[in-house]
């Protein structure tokens, strides 16, 4: 439908030490995945206020802190399988935990909380994603094993004062977030469908008229982790691709990034003193990339929590 788009590639920026690398240690989050003596799986990046990077260790329950010295920091490790992470107003960490639901990390304890590990006395499937919204509203994917066998995937709002609403629950395989710079649409990774959906938000907190945003081909995945820059464009990380693609706010294909080593591009982030440098994660391989974004600009509303929480 559309012509190729100009296809460039990252760099290498930094790779998990061998110090912290588990091969041989078994993890039943790795069921059904290729390759089961990885040793991690990072996903998740989120910017710190000074500029580090955390992420998660999906089958091992570790967070790392990624400095700009490009050193790895072990912060937290517990019996849990962390995804997707978010970070509010006061420094705390929220989790999507694959494993046990919706957690915080307090840096200043050390202590993990289960913020909710069950809603109405059913647990979830498999959470996977967070995402702050600046009236501190907070989405999150539940997403399991969901696919195109089993649309029952779900996108909730946990609300500033606790309350809890199912917003869509026919999703094959609900996935990363990413919202528009005006905050009314959230955009939605639907990985098995190889799709990323368009989610209106209205002011009353309801959604109506969801619908397909793109309809992408190929992988052995699908469309993972998604960032969005001030200008409306929105950057798919397409795990089993080993790319990211880039697209306006009209879906119109703009840029290609490869990754040079791997297919398992699942997240990224914006960083950099500039906020103009997106940080890819290629999972499988504890690698983190890097490459400019010069007319991004400055993506603050995709750090919703730390302005409004």
């Amino acid at each position: 439908m559309f012509a190729p788009p100009p296809q460039e590639q990252a760099r290498l920026f930094a790779k998990l030490p061998e110090e912290f690398c588990l091969k041989g240690r078994s993890s039943a989050w790795l069921f059904g995945k290729r390759n089961k003596d990885i040793g991690s799986f990072l996903e998740g990046p989120v910017l710190e206020a000074d500029g580090s990077l955390l992420v998660a260790d999906i089958p091992f329950g570790r967070i790392f802190r990624l400095t700009m010295d490009r050193k790895f920091h072990c912060i937290a490790e517990y019996e849990g399988e962390p995804n997707g992470l978010a970070l509010d107003r006061n420094g705390r960490l929220w989790i999507a935990d694959h494993r046990k639901g919706l957690l915080s990390f307090n840096r200043d304890t050390g202590k993990i909380r289960t913020e909710l590990g069950r809603l109405r006395r059913q647990g979830f499937m498999g959470l996977n994603d967070v995402q702050f919204h600046s009236n501190g509203t907070l989405f999150f994917t539940d997403q399991g094993q969901t696919g195109m066998h089993d649309a029952s995937g779900k996108l909730y709002a946990r609300r500033p004062d606790g309350r809890v609403e199912l917003l869509v629950d026919t999703i094959p395989s609900p996935n990363g977030m990413a919202l528009s710079p005006d905050e009314r649409t959230l955009y939605v990774a639907v990985t098995r469908a190889n799709q990323v959906w368009r989610v209106p938000l209205h002011e009353d907190g309801s959604t109506t008229k969801v619908n397909i945003f793109l309809q992408l081909s190929g992988g052995y995945t699908g469309p993972d982790g998604l960032a969005t820059d001030e200008a409306g464009n929105v950057y798919v990380c397409h795990c089993g691709m080993g790319c990211v693609w880039v697209f306006d706010e009209m879906g119109w294909p703009k840029r290609r990034i490869d990754v040079p080593d791997g297919l398992d591009v699942t997240a990224a982030c914006f960083g950099g003193p500039d906020m103009k440098t997106l940080f890819i994660l290629e999972s499988s391989r504890g690698a983190v990339y890097t490459v400019d974004c010069p007319a991004a600009g400055n993506p603050t509303f995709a750090q919703g929590a730390l302005e409004g929480s």
